[in-house]
């Protein structure tokens, strides 16, 4: 079973940086598409960044310029550099990954809080 395990989540000032990562149990090429969601209390999920197998990379408008996706095959991890942050990036923040043949992200990690106070 692939598991997923995010960590580098904290409390951050803001205009501050961060880094996420997530470490998967198998190859991150391996995947379809990787991707950083973020929800925020009282909030619906959103996607903020995905990087496809091809190394194709999107972002939410909202952390455009701000935020960098990227993956690690030698260490099989998948980042999310964040900078400029502001407190309304602050959420519980997801790794997911979604493998070929499949329509949606189906593997989850457990999630890394992000605080950003003002």
């Amino acid at each position: 079973q692939v598991r997923l395990v995010e960590s580098g989540g904290g409390l951050v000032q803001t205009w501050g940086s961060l880094k996420l990562s997530c470490a998967a149990s198998a190859n991150v090429c391996s995947f379809l598409f990787m991707a950083w969601f973020r929800q925020a209390p009282e909030k619906q999920r959103e996607l903020v960044a995905s990087i496809s197998m091809s190394g194709l990379t999107y972002y939410a408008d909202s952390v455009k310029g701000r935020f960098t996706i990227s993956r690690d095959t030698s260490k099989n991890t998948l980042s999310l550099q964040m900078t400029s942050l502001r407190p309304d990036d602050a959420a519980h923040y997801y790794c997911a990954a979604r493998r070929p043949g499949r329509s949606t992200y189906e593997i989850w990690g457990q999630g890394t809080p992000v605080t950003v106070s003002s």
